[in-house]
């Protein structure tokens, strides 16, 4: 007797989610991922979006596919906004959640996302760091417009499909802040974003020396885009967040290396630039 799959069954009273997963080449992590996703509340569809992995990351989702039908997997060969975007055209939710290849998230995650997001426009959730010490207790620098948290990680971000299409998604012009430049822009049209501590996610920090410089360097490079394109935001910085917080080596490391990709955007090759609206 051939199995039947395993149905994410619609409900009456529950609004479909489209969980948008951006990855490439997570073979050693997108196992645990999708052990997270297919227990969450029904229902749900997995739009798995691959930038042409070459590990065999697009084989191990197709053996999840056998048995959960809501799983769908899309080879899209683009930058990491772009490739966002062409999950939010292919999702059939009205509502739409964003995570990572390398993260896990909490069985009641998508419980979450709906008991906030009928009140508010947009949430984002709590995200937990796994990993070496020292860089999982770094934490995110806050950045506000109109008194609003605008650095709520797409790790961890749903939004309403109607608020998408309005504001375009994602700027694939981006090499990374590009969640950070959807939610001011969602939120200079007047939409909320609400936090909901328990909607987590865990995140798998970066494991080596090497890769933590390079994801502070493009972080703060990305930041740089933020300015050119919006102006300066850091008047909206609470400076009384730094004395909330652990400054030690390498904190100031990532501050430094940060501000090295802030510095070089400028002699950057003119398809980073993004002045001015999209």
């Amino acid at each position: 007797m051939i199995p039947l799959k395993k149905k994410n069954a619609a409900s009456k009273d529950k609004e479909l989610i489209s969980v948008v997963v951006t990855v490439k080449n997570e073979a050693h992590n997108i196992r645990h991922l999708l052990d997270s996703l297919i227990t969450q509340e029904a229902p749900i569809e997995i739009l798995i979006i691959d930038a042409a992995s070459t590990d065999g990351t697009q084989n191990i989702v197709k053996e999840y596919q056998k048995d959960h039908d809501y799983i769908i997997l899309h080879q899209y060969a683009a930058q990491r906004g772009e490739s966002r975007n062409m999950g939010i055209r292919m999702a059939k939710g009205n509502i739409v959640a964003f995570t990572d290849g390398d993260c896990i998230c909490n069985p009641f995650w998508a419980q979450e996302i709906r008991s906030t997001i009928m009140k508010k426009d947009i949430v984002g959730g709590e995200t937990i760091a796994m990993g070496y010490e020292p860089f999982q207790t770094l934490g995110r620098v806050e950045v506000y417009h109109k008194h609003q948290d605008i650095t709520w990680p797409s790790c961890n971000l749903a939004y309403k499909k109607h608020i998408l299409k309005e504001i375009n998604g994602f700027d694939p012009r981006f090499v990374t802040a590009e969640d950070v430049d959807m939610n001011y822009r969602a939120v200079e049209l007047g939409y909320s974003i609400g936090h909901n501590n328990k909607m987590i996610v865990y995140h798998k920090e970066r494991s080596t020396v090497m890769a933590f410089f390079k994801q502070a360097f493009w972080n703060g490079f990305g930041r740089k885009q933020l300015t050119m394109k919006h102006g300066s935001l850091w008047g909206q910085y609470d400076a009384s967040e730094m004395l909330t917080k652990q400054i030690g080596f390498w904190w100031i490391t990532r501050t430094f290396v940060a501000l090295t990709g802030y510095a070089s955007y400028l002699m950057a090759h003119k398809k980073y630039k993004v002045k001015g609206s999209s």
